[in-house]
């Protein structure tokens, strides 16, 4: 892939990184805790089921944010964790574990070894996702599994610091012993004690303390005897682990905020007496006919449904960002085939008309594109100011052409390939390969457009078209393109 990762050009000087922290909720300049190396954790899926279309939204933001922080110069150090246990169904620690469930639902046993057979599957099917979305691995997919003694660990080091509670069910982090609890979203703690959720476990002392423990047959053992981690400790544990006990960043969707980074806070804070993150960012819902969409509301869409209707991935990537990641976008059918067109616009520029073209950077566009960028990881304005480089006559084709690449080492929608990949990326089809059938109707549709027959020729391009090709006529000859 074409990549700026190795070498910058020389520009002149650009405005620094600025990305909107969710804790301050202010667009705060962005200064790593080590001068060059960036720590960045991203909260993963719960691998009982494949992720939909609005969970990888919040992969395509992080990727674009490791992206950027490549091209400002940082080493990127980043861990995506598996949730392959433990993580309940609701906020209030009650219910099936999301695990369960999927066991239940495909009718396998519930036991541990089931569990991780489950997870593998789902595991495989996320990580296909991020392929075809062309986001880049992390250094390290960590399984909660897999950090089972940290986290127990963990819990330990609160329980020695007096942080924790014992009820009938499980372990619990004493919120009121934490002042600050809340303090992401400004939560607001009085309205929880209020509400329906005390209902949920009386024992808890607030309805906001979350279970670090919980007791069950089946588990792991422990001083507080068989059982689970709570979620939130499995997210601080793999952070520790694997970034240690200061990151950087820490990433998610923004329905992780309340609960689930509160808790991280609270218990990491707790542990270490130390700052756990000093840049909190949020990508927003994605929603259909205004609706969030959510397994529970059963209007779940996959990538591969996306794939079946025409679109390919990196066209959801393109129209993902044509919204800024913290705006919610409402996806529609016509807005995914508007960006499928204009993808393909740019993938034809690049790949087919500007092909042999030669050029260098256009310093002046690529600096705007990375000020855009740096405003906050601004994506709507980076591909505005792409169009408008299309559009400049005063640009050659060669320099618009190395300029939308470099661009694209940040964007990721498919610009940077090698030139023959990109055209196999367009649907072309090598002479070699045309099926005889195809080339034979091929001639005879050239002989009748040769003798100006209209007709026939148009019969024999509807011919072609139910065999799966399409045709595009160029001053080259017929382009045969693979639907």
């Amino acid at each position: 892939m074409f990549s700026l990762f190795t070498s910058t050009p020389e520009l002149p000087e650009l405005p620094p990184l600025r990305l909107v922290n969710t804790e301050s909720r202010l667009l705060e300049k962005f200064t790593p805790l080590s001068d060059r190396v960036v720590k960045m954790y991203s909260c993963g899926p719960t691998v009982y089921d494949h992720a939909h279309i609005g969970n990888l939204r919040a992969y395509v933001f992080a990727d674009v944010l490791k992206r950027t922080l490549l091209i400002n110069g940082y080493e990127v150090k980043h861990t995506i964790n598996y949730t392959d246990f433990g993580h309940l169904t609701s906020d209030a620690d009650s219910g099936d574990d999301k695990m369960m469930k999927g066991l239940k639902r495909e009718g396998l046993d519930i036991t541990l070894e089931n569990m991780r057979s489950l997870s593998e599957r789902y595991i495989k099917s996320f990580e296909d996702d991020l392929a075809a979305l062309n986001v880049i691995f992390p250094d390290q997919f960590t399984r909660a599994s897999d950090y089972v003694k940290e986290q127990i660990k963990l819990i330990e080091t609160l329980d020695e610091k007096g942080y924790l509670y014992e009820t009938s069910d499980g372990i619990y982090f004493d919120i009121s012993l934490f002042p600050t609890y809340g303090r992401l979203g400004n939560i607001d703690l009085s309205a929880q004690q209020s509400g329906a959720r005390v209902e949920v476990n009386t024992e808890k002392k607030h309805p906001a303390d979350f279970a670090v423990w919980k007791k069950g047959d089946l588990g792991w053992e422990s001083r507080w005897g068989k059982g689970f981690p709570g979620w939130h400790i499995e997210c601080s544990a793999m952070a520790f682990a694997s970034l240690g006990k200061q990151i950087d960043i820490h990433t998610g969707g923004v329905d992780n905020i309340a609960t689930h980074h509160n808790g991280e806070i609270a218990q990491c804070e707790a542990a270490t007496g130390k700052q756990f993150v000093k840049y909190w960012l949020h990508s927003e819902h994605l929603q259909i006919e205004g609706e969030k969409i959510a397994k529970s509301e059963g209007n779940s869409v996959y990538l591969h449904d996306l794939k079946e209707a025409g679109i390919p991935a990196e066209a959801y990537r393109y129209w993902l960002l044509t919204s800024h990641y913290r705006s919610q976008a409402n996806l529609s059918t016509e807005a995914l085939k508007g960006a499928k067109q204009a993808l393909n616009r740019l993938q034809r520029y690049v790949y087919d008309e500007w092909r042999e073209a030669k050029g260098a950077l256009n310093a002046a566009y690529f600096s705007r594109f990375v000020a855009a960028i740096n405003d906050d990881l601004d994506t709507p304005k980076g591909i505005a100011i792409i169009w408008d480089l299309i559009k400049d006559e005063g640009v050659t084709p060669g320099e618009k052409k190395i300029t939308i690449q470099e661009c694209d080492a940040v964007l990721g929608i498919g610009l940077s390939l090698d030139p023959d990949e990109g055209l196999r990326l367009l649907g072309r089809v090598d002479q070699d390969d045309i099926p005889p059938e195809i080339e034979a109707m091929l001639e005879a549709r050239e002989a009748a457009r040769i003798a100006q027959n209209w007709g026939e020729a148009d019969r024999l391009r509807d011919a072609i078209k139910l065999k799966g090709f399409s045709i595009e006529d160029s001053a080259e000859g017929p382009q045969l393109i693979k639907e």
